[in-house]
């Protein structure tokens, strides 16, 4: 049962709320409703097309939480029910977004308008109703690092200053018009800056959240098995694509790319601090993170691979990796940031956060379930593939 005696980060009582989550259903809300469930008096209206993330949370009725998370199957382009669940809650927050690189090549417009305009009603509800807003961005809106400007061999790209991403100090560098992969970034830069100025003349109490790699458990899906078989999810989930089949991993480029990468239940920690402690986290943007776990995608690949072969008990591939080419992976408009690596300092400074778990334990975790949850399914429906061909 949730504890209903709790207090924030400055000893005061946290009263219950009701919290209208847009998005609820996908890989990072399940996870903060399974938080607000098990820990908090929080109530949830979980606001998605689909729930099956989230369904186990749903029922039965026996649940220790039931009462306390109603689903809402709505698709928010287009459904006049949304301001109603905005003005029942003290909270809305939103996690809607097209956030899948292959996408952004592919489906510019349904990503633009997916992570702007369809966010626009979002922000007028809130803001018109004197409602909190705690919005889910991307480190993507930080573009390229300065240091990637600079020759492959100059030593001032080994300086901080030239790489570390800061909320309230780094620029958003992206690449032409022509290069379609910013399309994401773009969209969501405009609608912070839409968020930050109906904060400052309007009022509205706000967060911005840049969660940087957030992965763990059901994120994303496993082409043909929960997803459309063409699909191409996130690194981790195409990664564990090709362990899941035994094949080679891909490396865009040669892997070459440096990212951190954060345990999703550790970010969640930090969220509830946001939602909780809202005298700290309003008008803040937050860089959600893990730099201690910064690796190139190559070595990401490499590590996953072992680690897969330990949970699976399966050997790995003798040649466990192979290159291709963005414009093979992606298509024609493909470009790339050469590294994301947070600044904690607001953060921790304003909700006192860290996280906690290592690359490779996070790793172990969710290969862990990807193998469970999926294993069988991959080996029937590629013998079913073999057996019609």
């Amino acid at each position: 049962m949730a504890a209903m005696a709790r207090a924030d980060l400055d000893g005061k009582p946290i009263k219950p709320l009701t919290i209208c989550m847009i998005g609820a259903g996908g890989f990072i809300g399940s996870h903060l409703c399974e938080k607000l469930m098990a820990e908090t008096p929080h109530k949830v209206l979980a606001v998605d097309v689909y729930n099956d993330k989230i369904k186990h949370l749903l029922e039965p009725a026996t649940l220790p939480w039931a009462g306390r998370i109603q689903f809402h199957r709505i698709n928010i382009k287009n459904d006049s029910r949304l301001e109603g669940l905005i003005k029942m809650g003290d909270l809305t927050i939103n996690l809607a977004a097209i956030c899948t690189p292959a996408d952004y090549n592919t489906r510019p417009l349904d990503t633009i308008y997916s992570n702007f305009i369809d966010a626009l009603p979002v922000l007028k509800y809130c803001s018109e109703n004197n409602k909190r807003l705690i919005h889910f961005s991307t480190c993507e809106v930080y573009g390229k690092t300065i240091g990637s400007f600079l020759p492959k061999d100059h030593p001032l790209r080994q300086d901080p200053a030239f790489y570390v991403l800061k909320e309230d100090a780094s620029p958003c560098i992206f690449g032409s018009i022509e290069k379609q992969r910013w399309s994401y970034a773009c969209a969501k830069q405009l609608i912070e800056r839409l968020i930050y100025a109906e904060g400052a003349e309007n009022g509205l109490e706000f967060t911005i959240v840049r969660p940087f790699n957030w992965i763990g458990p059901r994120m994303d899906f496993i082409p043909g098995i929960d997803g459309p078989s063409e699909g191409v999810p996130r690194v981790l989930a195409c990664f564990s694509n090709n362990l899941l089949r035994g094949e080679p991993l891909k490396l865009v480029d040669g892997g070459q790319s440096q990212r951190t990468f954060v345990y999703i239940k550790d970010a969640i920690e930090a969220v509830l601090l946001m939602i909780e402690n809202p005298a700290r986290a309003n008008g803040h943007i937050f860089n959600v993170g893990n730099p201690k776990n910064e690796v190139t995608v190559r070595q990401l690949a490499e590590m996953m691979t072992e680690v897969y072969a330990k949970v699976s008990g399966e050997p790995s591939r003798e040649e466990p990796t192979i290159d291709v080419s963005s414009k093979e992976f992606y298509g024609e408009g493909y470009d790339d940031s050469d590294k994301r690596i947070p600044d904690m300092t607001i953060i921790n400074r304003q909700l006192g956060w860290n996280p906690k778990t290592s690359l490779w334990d996070l790793l172990e975790s969710t290969l862990t379930y990807q193998h469970r949850t999926y294993a069988e399914a991959v080996k029937q429906a590629t013998a079913k593939a073999v057996a019609s061909s």
